[in-house]
């Protein structure tokens, strides 16, 4: 199902790409309330979240207008020094192993170092997307990653070829796994779709190795779409899920830059949930 990074189309294009005059009428950005309490403030500086960066754990959605997804490859640089691994179901069909060799030859690395930590799995269709997504804790088993990229999601599911009810099964599966591998609730070994060999015994070492939560991050061109009438809350779904919102623009230079539209702290004891303002 994995396949190695290969030769593909150079992306020089891809920051002058990001924005667009055009808006879907669906689009919109939940903001961070201006009239958050002061426990909702000490939790947000308390996370400090950057951009360019992936949370550490959760769902972060990062989008724009124009070719988002290619702007994912700006984030694997830091990652893969760090030494972590990154699984890349590329449903944008975006991943660009040139930009990659250039990024790391900007920083000294060796290309193999970065080749040998990222997995790339390409999906052409949303079928596909939500079987790869479903596969995460089997892909993990081989390559224990620690960071899942996911690239035009929801747009694959945008397809009009592809009847409304089947696309919204499709995506309302794909959206409950990725919601599940970044806030998991019991270990892999222990879940029922973990790999098991014959006689049932769990792989020694299999629950280490298959490690979560995992940092999710979604990289979407939602609004670029006119999706069917049907469809129009798939993106407000997925936003309404992530823990982070960014959106992609362009500055007065015309350089891509990240604007942080909503923050949700994650659950847990003490945790302060905030809600939009009116």
């Amino acid at each position: 199902m994995f396949e190695k990074v290969e030769n593909s189309e150079n992306v020089e294009n891809a920051l002058s790409s990001v924005h667009s005059p055009r808006r879907a009428a669906f689009h919109h950005a939940e903001q961070v309330p201006v009239r958050a309490n002061d426990a909702a403030r000490v939790a947000l500086s308390a996370r400090s979240p950057k951009p360019w960066t992936l949370p550490s754990q959760g769902l972060a959605l990062f989008h724009g207008e124009g070719n988002t997804a290619r702007l994912s490859h700006y984030f694997l640089p830091r990652l893969l020094i760090e030494g972590k691994r990154v699984l890349f179901l590329d449903g944008a069909n975006s991943a660009d192993p040139r930009l990659l060799e250039r990024l790391a030859r900007q920083r000294g690395v060796p290309f193999e170092q970065f080749s040998r930590r990222i997995q790339i799995a390409r999906a052409f269709t949303c079928f596909q997307l939500t079987e790869l997504v479903a596969r995460v804790p089997r892909f993990l088993a081989d390559f224990p990653a620690e960071v899942l990229i996911v690239t035009a999601f929801p747009d694959l599911y945008f397809d009009e070829d592809i009847r409304d009810w089947d696309a919204r099964g499709a995506f309302e599966q794909a959206l409950a796994d990725l919601r599940r591998w970044a806030v998991p609730r019991v270990p892999f070994a222990a879940r029922a779709d973990f790999p098991r060999p014959a006689g049932g015994q769990v792989p020694v070492g299999a629950t280490s190795r298959a490690r979560w939560p995992l940092a999710v991050a979604a990289f979407s061109s939602a609004s670029t779409f006119s999706p069917p009438p049907a469809r129009r809350r798939f993106f407000e779904r997925v936003s309404a899920a992530a823990a982070e919102v960014w959106e992609f623009s362009l500055n007065e230079s015309h350089h891509p830059e990240l604007t942080r539209t909503c923050i949700r702290p994650r659950l847990g004891a003490g945790s302060v949930v905030l809600q939009s303002g009116n």
